[in-house]
């Protein structure tokens, strides 16, 4: 479904309702002053403010006299007007709506305690007073509305600029200001419990009218104009409605636009299509980039219609798994993945072209598998995925442990079919599963090759071998030998091994070709596809061109035995910390001679790295 409603224009009828908040607050205000004046707990106000004068100090004296030195008028226009222009001229793009947001949110709080006090007049509290009694009414506070429009404001900015603990903290102690300045007010003498109240309500009242009349909304951040008007930088961004949500979408426009993406058509993904329309909005419009905001499974729908085409990819991670984006080595948070990436550059990509009975021709950029893992996708609980994330797949996982072995045959390049029995079969592009687990440690997605491993743990042992060798390949894991490692010793399976007492074993091909006894559970990307007998994947080499931060220096050395890659790809694949496995921990390939770096690969390309540098290098 594609957005197609003009994003800039906003309705002002907000701002219709300021008479109605100003009629509320003048009959709160008759009510204080008439019928309600002399019953609990307005009759106590009094006594608060004699108590607070009787037990006053010279720090708190000191503290409260500045809380209403800041919230006074002046100090109030002028820091308005410094915000205002920050807004404006610091950054890149002008910030025009925030900073009439924040002005207006200031200035019509003020209007309404003025017309408030025309019509209220009360006295303030019998006591000795701090600070000069203005001539208005006490009846609502004038410092506290707006002390609440003006650092309420801010904190509403900075809450949709700022994230993480920065977001918590700048906004936190904006907040507390107002508060701060209440308690001034009461200590001071100058107002009544009643009346600091009645101003926190009028400055929240106006901030939350002036935010609905000129902020834009983050459904509507998300639905960029169209059709488009002359420009050169055009994006398409396709969200999944459910694992992007508004605030994400209205980032990832703003971000886009801060870089020249000044034309973006959004569309949402549905279940009936996870690329949301895409091929249909890339018709006739010829964008510089996609952005998929979603999971693997969207990442891989996409990446099927871009494949091929030259258009980057650029990839918010907001799923369940990410797989894609951890392999990439992205920032975990969806928007400051996609800045990065485009400080970056686009890389070209393998994807993986798959088919089989019951599955059209499609591609994959993760991983397609068969057995116990497509089992444990299929039956993962949505909800659990909701509360638990990745997480989820272990508890479906425990479920599957006592699943029945398949009977396979898997064909390598159009070679001897070898026959197996193995738990699961997974073909991945990318090798490292959540927590860094590298289940395929020499999966590379520039590779020009394919990777293959069978899982066929034999009971308990069998599963403790198999998790004890990928644990020590993860990130901090001490590393061990692996157990039972050699070569397969059949004529014909060149850059096969089996490790880990037979529990592991790994193939590497262009091609693949696997066949059932049984119809087994199928899945690419974290999508379940229909259980079937056959499954034939293929390499595309560099077919999608993904956008991927610029390298670290610590990346730009080769490490020992591995040619350096092109661009952000140096160590993708390999998880932050990662060392590079010693010699003896990698098993030679047969037919290759043993050696002190890298093992060849089948085939007699050097390991497909000569193919990979080739065409990284031609980028």
């Amino acid at each position: 479904m594609t957005n197609s409603h003009e994003a800039g224009a906003r309705p002002g009828r907000p701002l219709l309702w300021l008479p109605v908040q100003t009629a509320v607050v003048v009959a709160l205000g008759l009510l204080v002053t008439g019928p309600l004046a002399h019953r609990w707990p307005l009759s106590a106000e009094d006594g608060v403010n004699r108590v607070l004068a009787a037990r006053r100090t010279p720090f708190a004296t000191a503290l409260t006299d500045g809380a209403s030195l800041l919230a006074s008028t002046e100090s109030v226009i002028v820091l308005t007007l410094v915000c205002t222009a920050v807004l404006l001229l610091v950054p890149q793009a002008p910030r025009w709506r925030e900073a009439a947001f924040l002005a207006v949110a200031v200035a019509a709080q003020s209007a309404v305690f003025l017309l408030v006090t025309l019509v209220v007049n009360r006295e303030r509290p019998d006591v000795p007073h701090l600070d000069p009694a203005p001539p208005t009414s006490s009846f609502p506070s004038g410092h506290v509305g707006a002390s609440v429009a003006l650092f309420g404001g801010l904190a509403v900015l900075a809450s949709r600029r700022l994230h993480g603990v920065r977001r918590h903290l700048v906004t936190g102690l904006l907040l507390a200001i107002p508060l701060l300045v209440a308690f001034s007010r009461v200590y001071r003498g100058m107002h009544h419990t009643s009346d600091v109240v009645a101003g926190l309500l009028n400055g929240a009242c106006t901030l939350a009218l002036m935010a609905a009349a000129l902020l834009p909304r983050p459904a509507e951040e998300a639905a960029p104009p169209a059709p488009f008007a002359h420009s050169t930088r055009r994006a398409v961004v396709v969200r999944h409605p459910r694992a992007c949500g508004d605030g994400t979408a209205a980032r990832v426009r703003t971000l886009l636009r801060d870089h020249g993406y000044a034309e973006q058509r959004w569309t949402e993904t549905t279940a009936g299509d996870p690329s949301g329309a895409l091929a249909s909005c890339l018709g006739g419009i010829h964008p510089e980039l996609v952005v998929v905001c979603g999971g693997d499974g969207t990442v891989r729908a996409c990446a099927d219609v871009v494949a091929g085409t030259g258009i980057p990819l650029a990839i918010v991670p907001c799923g369940t798994g990410n797989l894609l984006a951890r392999n990439l080595r992205l920032p975990t948070d969806p928007v400051a993945a996609l800045r990065e990436a485009l400080r970056g550059q686009a890389v070209g990509l393998d994807v993986g072209r798959i088919r089989g009975d019951g599955i059209a021709p499609t591609r994959f950029a993760v991983m397609a598998g068969a057995g116990f893992d497509a089992a444990m996708v299929r039956d993962a609980s949505a909800r659990l995925k909701e509360r638990l994330g990745w997480a989820a797949y272990v508890v479906s996982a425990v479920r599957h442990l006592g699943d029945a072995r398949m009977r396979l045959s898997i064909r390598l390049d159009g070679g001897a079919p070898l026959e197996r029995r193995a738990r699961m079969v997974v073909i991945g592009n990318v090798g490292t599963l959540q927590g860094g687990l590298p289940l395929l440690p020499d999966a590379r997605p520039d590779s020009g090759r394919l990777e293959v491993v069978l899982l066929d743990p034999r009971g308990v042992t069998g599963w403790l071998a198999a998790a004890g060798y990928l644990a020590s390949r993860a990130p901090g894991g001490r590393r061990q030998r692996a157990s039972g490692a050699g070569t397969a010793g059949t004529a014909g399976t060149a850059g096969t091994r089996s490790l880990a007492h037979g529990s592991l074993e790994y193939f590497d091909a262009a091609r693949i070709d696997l066949r059932f006894a049984r119809p087994q559970p199928r899945e690419l990307d974290g999508d379940v596809f229909p259980a079937g007998t056959r499954l034939t994947a293929e390499v595309e080499p560099g077919a999608l061109r993904v956008w991927l931060p610029a390298p670290a220096e610590a990346d730009a050395p080769a490490r020992a035995g591995v040619p350096a890659r092109a661009g952000a790809l140096a160590g993708a694949d390999a998880p932050a910390g990662a060392v590079s496995p010693a010699p003896e921990d990698i098993p030679t390939r047969a037919g290759t001679p043993a050696r002190s770096d890298v093992p060849a690969r089948a085939g007699g390309e050097g390991g497909g790295h000569g193919h990979r540098d080739a065409r990284t290098a031609a980028q």
